[in-house]
């Protein structure tokens, strides 16, 4: 699947300091493991039913930052980063606004590609929608019922297409993985078990299906049903995929196991995340990820923004209006990644304002070039990528690091830093363009 252009990433100076981030499996700040100086990250994408609202631009905003405190460390990156463009949600808005389901995930997909250019984000290098994944996801389902930690469950008659006498869906063992892999039901989204079954209903799952050993088990494969979309999938028979499978089998073929860090919001803890990782540790017994990081919820008037209840700020919106999309950046940069927050108009203003107080010090900042660029400690100069940096790696705070570069813009040191200089910092580390138009 095509990503979007990626936007200019400056280069500067190497400043080497490690990532901590709150892991939410441990529930505390870790240091983020990197093998070979590499960092690896698989960010869950969107399900392409409706455009980008607040909730999604803060999510893959925040990761973006991350990618950068990377890359200004000096570090390769492998970011990995799937669309779920077949699943129940989005083929029951297609039903419901009479439109193909391809056609509407490709028209929300590309809406999606043009907010992300627009806000600044570095594409994934890997980029890959669920429907190209089915082959490998046949493949490990089939792994897992071998292993004995996935099994069938009859579908009702009345629900088969014409012709077709019988079939199975296909669901994971949560006790059988439990027995005979590292994994453990809440180790991953970090809920008891009544919580677990609160949120398991309204996140996608189907509690109260007939035939299921645990009402906690997750679908793998869902056997065709009458008009719904479907694919070929060998001894399964004919189907598609479940929700969580289809991000274990892209991060296992394309990451290393397990990778650094997996994201996504908060709303992904239980059961997306917990799920995921059970799949593919129960394939070939390895966790899936070393560290996992989860973004807060924005919300309107007091309430999550979401599709479902349709309360959406959207970034396309906001954009048609003539919202500069730095603006929403350091909008969104302004609140820490995990915690809760309301958008609001006045919010928005103040986002305007600080950038345009940036602006006004980049234009009385001299011109011309750091004398020297190699050693990042060594000079006052290089006091401003210090502070931004030192921020991002301290739980990617990026509240502190843009009052890094409040002071920068009401100290006097924005008359000695050379405004070059300044310009690619702050793009290179926050993905703000202090000179663009």
């Amino acid at each position: 699947m095509r990503s979007w252009t990626p936007p200019e990433v400056p280069e500067i100076p190497a400043f080497e300091r490690p990532l901590h981030l709150h892991d939410t499996s441990r529930d505390e700040l870790v240091e983020v493991p990197l093998r070979q100086g590499r960092g690896t990250l698989y960010v869950c994408g969107i399900t392409p039913y409706d455009a980008t609202h607040l909730g999604h631009a803060n999510t893959y905003v925040h990761f973006d930052v991350l990618v950068r405190h990377w890359l200004g460390a000096g570090r390769e990156v492998t970011y990995v980063q799937n669309v779920t463009d077949v699943d129940d949600p989005l083929i029951e808005r297609a039903e419901a606004t009479g439109v193909d389901w391809r056609e509407l995930a490709e028209e929300q997909t590309e809406l999606f590609r043009e907010d992300m250019a627009a806000l600044g984000v570095i594409p994934p290098g890997t980029y890959l929608g669920a429907v190209e994944t089915v082959p490998q996801v046949v493949e490990d389902v089939e792994r897992l019922l071998a292993a004995g930690t996935a099994y069938r469950v009859p579908v009702a008659t009345q629900e088969l297409p014409e012709g077709i006498e019988a079939a199975e869906d296909i669901y994971f063992d949560n006790s059988a993985a439990e027995a005979h892999t590292p994994w453990r039901l809440g180790s991953v989204g970090g809920y008891d078990r009544a919580t677990m079954e609160e949120l398991f209903p309204a996140r996608g799952g189907d509690p109260q299906r007939a035939g299921k050993r645990d009402p906690l088990d997750p679908l793998l494969w869902r056997a065709r049903r009458t008009g719904e979309p479907f694919w070929e999938g060998r001894s399964l028979g004919q189907g598609r995929p479940g929700w969580h499978i289809e991000c274990s089998v892209i991060a296992r073929r394309h990451l290393p196991a397990p990778f650094a860090v997996q994201g996504g919001g908060s709303d992904l803890r239980f059961p997306h995340h917990e799920f995921s990782a059970a799949h593919a540790t129960a394939a070939d017994g390895v966790p899936l990820a070393e560290t996992y990081f989860h973004t807060g919820m924005v919300g309107l008037e007091g309430e999550k923004m979401s599709k479902s209840k349709g309360n959406l700020v959207l970034v396309s919106s906001l954009r048609a209006e003539g919202v500069d999309p730095r603006v929403i950046r350091v909008l969104l940069l302004s609140h820490t990644p995990r915690s809760d927050w309301d958008f609001s108009h006045d919010d928005l203003r103040a986002a305007e304002q600080r950038i345009g107080r940036w602006e006004q010090a980049l234009a009385a900042a001299p011109s011309g070039e750091s004398p020297d660029q190699a050693a990042p400690d060594g000079h006052q100069h290089e006091a401003l990528q210090r502070a931004i940096h030192t921020a991002l790696a301290d739980g990617l705070n990026t509240p502190a690091a843009l009052e890094a570069v409040d002071r920068w813009a009401a100290g006097d040191s924005a008359a000695d830093t050379p405004a070059r200089r300044v310009r690619d910092v702050v793009l290179a580390l926050l993905g703000i363009d202090l000179t663009r138009p």
